[in-house]
């Protein structure tokens, strides 16, 4: 369905795996920054966002991303990407995001890197 996109949260170690799945633009960025917010301000500093069945992302999305990062703002948190597609990747790209967001293939490689910097 067009425009339509779930996510979904597990924790793994101390760590929240966001997956976003489908498109995320201004008609749903929204939900995404309720959820990081919700769980930033509930304590949580250190989230994987799992991007492998992401679609497509607009300057809403992107949005999101960099003011959740801002209000982590190291050392207090992080937040890393994993299983970036192509087109993904060139959107980062282009916008610099690819020097502000450590990018990890898999989660599973997200979660390891996390895990050996305590981060």
């Amino acid at each position: 369905m067009r425009g339509h996109t779930e996510i979904t949260e597990h924790k793994e170690g101390g760590i929240v795996i966001l997956s976003v799945t489908g498109r995320l633009d201004a008609s749903n960025a929204g939900t995404l920054e309720q959820k990081m917010f919700g769980l930033i301000d509930g304590g949580e500093s250190r989230f994987v966002v799992d991007c492998a069945a992401l679609d497509y992302i607009s300057s809403a999305g992107l949005r999101v991303l960099l003011i959740a990062a801002k209000r982590l703002a190291w050392p207090a948190g992080t937040i890393v990407l994993s299983g970036l597609t192509e087109q993904i990747k060139e959107v980062f790209d282009i916008v610099g995001f690819a020097s502000i967001f450590k990018i990890y293939r898999t989660p599973n490689d997200a979660l390891a890197a996390l895990a050996q910097t305590g981060r």
